[in-house]
């Protein structure tokens, strides 16, 4: 029959829905475009396993003396040890939270944040 809009509700209304929306962006913030939390969490983990992978087979190799004979696989596992490591240190810094402040800050966030560094 008629139409009554109480202004008060539709105030409400809309201070919810922006409570929600600055809720959801700021869950959703940290997800960032290489994964969610937990998935950070799984590439330390796998990056560790590598690493210590790595790093046993190079020790074999050099134990043997096998280093000189196979030069091409020794050098393409060095090469994966440290980018096992790398990897390894730059998700954990992004786990961290670590604040870059400054000039060195700004230099930290360059290399770790943009995993320009692996």
């Amino acid at each position: 029959m008629y139409e009554y809009e109480d202004s008060s509700s539709a105030a409400l209304t809309t201070a919810m829905d922006d409570v929600a929306s600055s809720t959801i962006a700021s869950s959703s913030s940290y997800d960032g475009l290489d994964g969610g939390f937990y998935f950070q969490y799984a590439v330390v983990v796998i990056g560790v396993v590598r690493t210590v992978a790595n790093a046993l087979v190079l020790y074999a190799m050099v134990a043997s003396k096998q280093h000189k004979k196979q030069f091409l696989i020794f050098n393409q596992n060095a090469f994966d040890l440290c980018s096992s490591l790398l990897i390894v240190i730059t998700y954990t810094v992004k786990l961290c939270r670590i604040r870059f402040i400054g000039t060195l800050g700004y230099w930290l966030c360059v290399i770790f944040e943009s995993k320009g560094i692996v």
